[in-house]
């Protein structure tokens, strides 16, 4: 069986002792194994402290930009070999797949155009300057530079493209080092795109390195420069968040964790019209794409009490659409769950809001996979449920359920739609659809104190809309309380994680010449 070696301190290295085996989470056929024992990882972060961090900040922002650039076009070159993959190891449709590698290329992508856009210089202007004497001599300027460390990032799962390198276009962009590592059961595509990385020399010695397996103790080698981003539970941030060197050396740490995601439709919205149709399908989609395994997905359909009827019985006629089963299959349009441990916590999930709720479509998940041999597979299929009340379904505001798992929930008033989205205590999306500009506007800013993003959905924008669950380059993607209190892309937003803000003082012209050759940081 293939062993999926690291690739840190500058070589691909293997660890020694006990495995752990990747399977085929349709077919639970063992596909390669990885091991990290032995591995010193203090050391890897010291290389790239010492040496890959000053070769990126050696490099100018279109520099750093084309590099990006050629990650990018290996993703396209080598996309049917990584929809492979995919396939085989995440339990994902082909859709599925491409969404994931076509999602991380273009991510590239456009941070390369923004390198390419910021040009030969090295450091940043924050702001106007800035008087500070009786005279303009004496001056202020807010600069931004690259911190002198690692960035450190421990990806989720579900994306182990698209979630790679969404952080590592960015801290890469902005001049640090990264060191990155990918969730374990789905690990082959990050390997094998990082190896496609390295072999083409895109990057300097020490600017990318890559840990495949657990990681040790990783965390406690971080320093006062580092920083570290991670996706993934919040039981696991809030242990992260507590690390003695993180917080001794007050380590920034951005996090993405658990969201309960609202899609709200709104009373003016006719059954059959364009907004309609988009609120249905953006429904349906979130639920089944990657099997509900989508941090943006929608868990919480919110609906007044007059259609709630309607609309249960044409999500659940869209739902019986959807084939499950062995991603190789043709006609298959959802497969599995990606582990028998993630089977099990959406299945304890799903018996939570059994309790609370009655079932609209899929029960409680029982399905007979097409193309798997008999009980075989993590399979759980579509889920819908619906609630009596918010009040009568206390779970579903408490829980998420990490799947392809929905629950609809009534409403009355535009003033109780707020309330009960706010329930979710903290989202990356929540999306809104109506054409009422008198409810929108009580809505749309009622909830966005509470979410990284709020989609509108409208008519002129029905044919255009990716959905909420599409998470966009130039747009911030993170979300407050429950969802970790994070913030990642945003375009040149996301590089201010990675960048100190220093105020230079002093006589205006020794400040001009200082920073001569710096760009402007975009808005």
């Amino acid at each position: 069986m293939k062993t999926l070696a690291s690739y840190i301190s500058g070589s691909w290295v293997e660890g020694k002792g006990s495995t752990t085996t990747l399977l085929n989470p349709a077919t639970e056929e063992p596909l390669a194994q990885v091991s990290t024992e032995g591995l010193d990882l203090g050391a890897a972060l010291d290389f790239g402290r010492r040496v890959g961090g000053p070769a990126v900040r050696a490099l100018s922002f279109a520099e750093r930009g084309a590099a990006l650039k050629k990650m990018s076009e290996l993703l396209v070159e080598h996309r049917e070999e990584l929809i492979g993959l995919a396939i085989a190891n995440g339990g994902n449709t082909r859709g599925d797949s491409k969404f994931d590698i076509d999602g991380a290329a273009a991510t590239l992508a456009a941070y390369a155009d923004l390198g390419a856009s910021l040009g030969d210089a090295k450091l940043l202007i924050d702001g106007e300057g800035i008087q500070l004497g009786r005279s303009p001599r004496f001056h202020g300027q807010h600069v931004l530079t690259p911190r002198a460390g690692v960035a450190v990032h421990i990806n989720a799962y579900n994306f182990p493209a698209w979630g790679m390198a969404e952080k590592a276009a960015v801290a890469l962009l902005a001049g640090m080092p990264v060191f990155t590592k990918p969730a374990g059961p789905t690990a082959l595509v990050a390997h094998r795109f990082v190896e496609l990385v390295v072999e083409s020399g895109a990057l300097p010695d020490g600017a990318l390195q890559f840990l495949c397996g657990d990681p040790h103790d990783l965390v406690d080698h971080l320093q006062s420069q580092d920083a570290l981003a991670f996706t993934g539970s919040s039981g696991t941030a809030a242990k992260l968040r507590a690390i003695a060197p993180v917080v001794g050396n007050s380590v920034p740490i951005n996090v993405e964790a658990d969201s309960l995601n609202a899609a709200v439709l709104g009373p003016d919205v006719d059954a059959g019209d364009d907004v309609y149709n988009l609120f249905l399908a953006d429904v349906a989609r979130d639920m089944t794409q990657k099997a509900g395994q989508k941090c943006t997905a929608i868990r919480r359909v919110f609906v007044h009490a007059d259609r709630i009827d309607d609309v249960c019985e044409a999500l659940a006629e869209r739902l019986g659409d959807i084939v499950v089963g062995n991603p190789a299959e043709s006609g298959v349009r959802m497969g599995p769950l990606t582990s028998a441990a993630q089977r099990d916590i959406v299945r304890a999930g799903i018996d939570r809001l059994v309790s609370e709720t009655e079932a609209v479509y899929g029960g409680t998940g029982e399905v007979e996979p097409r193309g798997v041999e008999a009980g075989k597979g993590f399979f759980v299929g579509p889920v819908l449920r619906r609630a009596a009340s918010a009040d009568a379904a206390p779970s579903v505001n408490a829980h998420e359920v990490f799947g392809p798992v929905a629950t609809v929930v009534p409403y009355t008033t535009a003033a109780e739609a707020v309330d009960l989205v706010r329930r979710g205590a903290g989202g990356l999306v929540s999306s809104v659809y109506s054409d009422d500009r008198g409810y929108l506007g009580e809505v749309v800013p009622a909830i966005a104190a509470f979410h990284g993003r709020v989609f509108v959905g409208s008519k002129k924008v029905a044919g255009q809309s990716p959905g909420p669950g599409t998470v966009l380059p130039h747009l911030t993607h993170g979300g407050p309380g429950r969802a970790g209190g994070g913030e990642e892309l945003g375009g040149a937003r996301g590089m201010r994680f990675y960048l100190q803000r220093t105020a230079l003082e002093g006589d205006k012209t020794i400040l001009a010449a200082l920073t001569a050759d710096a760009a402007t940081l975009p808005a």
